[in-house]
């Protein structure tokens, strides 16, 4: 990605056959696939905090 950006181009663009590439197509289809329509509601600091604290990604 950081090489992509250097040239200033989309990893797409850049290097349509890289492995990051794939992931932003699939990421691509699974958002257009999507058929539930729904507004995500933002977690609070607190909650995310505690989902930190739960994953061992903050002490």
């Amino acid at each position: 990605m950081q090489q992509a950006e250097i040239k200033k181009k989309t990893v797409i663009d850049w290097n349509p056959a890289c492995e990051q590439a794939d992931v932003y197509r699939d990421l691509a289809n699974k958002i257009d696939g999507n058929d539930m329509f729904v507004i995500p509601k933002p977690l609070t600091q607190d909650r995310l905090e505690a989902l930190l604290m739960e994953h061992g990604l903050m002490e």
